[in-house]
């Protein structure tokens, strides 16, 4: 067995997978996600959102690390990274507050770039698209795969129609990108009828089964 295969992580069927991480959208709770001894996504320059009503992880984390989060209520704070890139509450390579982590953290989920077959962003980035070819999706059912090529139906659509959304619109950080083919990968699916419908009309539907599931 080559070094390769032994490093592959068995990230779930397909379809499973895809229900639970919108389930964990909807409803704000975590996703068990199998990182063993990677944490890459602490190390990625990301900003982590945390909402007012996280108390225990508010007292946790000092004030000099929070900011007013830009566009939000008021009460809500972000939490940067140092110069380096990390997390400031990674320490000793492990999380500090693991057990009142942000819920921003609880539900982040790599898996949703190699489920959506992007890189998550540029070389600040790299620790996370480096474990993305490790994941390996089951695709037991047909509808694994169509749900598959649904989800990198839409990221194709929002990339190659931009003009089509209001004001010419759509995401561009992947992160983004990528939860929004999630959320609204249903548009693509086998059953829907897409092929008579002109560009914009299928861009308002991605937008409506969007901001449908938001709500």
């Amino acid at each position: 067995m080559s070094q390769d295969n032994i490093m592959k992580v068995a990230a779930g069927r397909y379809g499973a997978w895809l229900e639970a991480t919108r389930r964990a959208q909807n409803e704000d709770t975590g996703i068990d996600v199998p990182c063993g001894s990677c944490n890459a996504c602490c190390r990625a320059s990301y900003f982590i959102h945390i909402q007012p009503d996280e108390i225990e992880t508010l007292a946790l984390i000092p004030d000099e690390l929070l900011f007013s989060a830009p566009g939000l209520p008021e009460g809500h704070r972000v939490m940067g990274y140092n110069e380096k890139g990390c997390c400031p509450m990674l320490v000793d390579n492990k999380c500090s507050i693991y057990a009142h982590r942000p819920l921003t953290c609880r539900i982040y989920d790599c898996r949703v770039f190699a489920a959506a077959g992007i890189d998550a962003g540029g070389k600040e980035k790299a620790g996370v698209n480096r474990q993305l070819p490790l994941w390996v999706f089951d695709y037991p059912e047909a509808s694994d795969t169509a749900a598959r090529e649904a989800v990198r139906a839409v990221l194709r659509f929002i990339k190659e129609h931009a003009d089509c959304f209001p004001g010419g619109k759509v995401p561009t950080q992947p992160s983004h990108m990528a939860m929004l083919a999630i959320k609204a990968y249903r548009v693509f699916l086998p059953n829907a009828e897409t092929t008579e419908k002109s560009c914009t009309d299928i861009a308002k539907e991605i937008m409506t089964v969007y901001q449908t599931f938001e709500q």
